[in-house]
């Protein structure tokens, strides 16, 4: 989705950070490698590393939404705020499934 909806992710990049289109396009190639990685057994571990570096890299975007009030979505609803903060909890169990494949 990130390059079909580029937009969307934009807002998610922290401003410090610079050309938000530029990240949003790394973030994807990023989670493709990662996703490709893990699917060969004789790459699973350094998938579950690549994995686990992705969404420790966009938690940042996470937070920002969080702190925006959420976004809204590619059809232009509001996003719930209360949905925003309740999505970095859920971040812990992808972090942890991530670890389990660098094993």
């Amino acid at each position: 989705m990130h390059f079909v909806v580029p937009k969307f992710y934009d807002r998610l990049i922290p401003e410090p950070l610079g050309n938000a289109r530029a990240w949003t396009y790394g973030s994807g190639v990023a989670e493709l490698a990662a996703a490709g990685l893990l699917v060969p057994e004789r790459t699973r571990r350094l998938g579950g590393w690549a994995a686990l570096l992705v969404i420790l890299g966009v938690f940042p975007g996470n937070i920002k939404m969080a702190l925006d009030g959420g976004l809204q979505d590619a059809t232009g609803l509001a996003a719930n705020p209360v949905a925003a903060w309740l999505r970095l909890p859920l971040q812990l169990p992808m972090i942890r499934w991530a670890w389990r494949h660098t094993r």
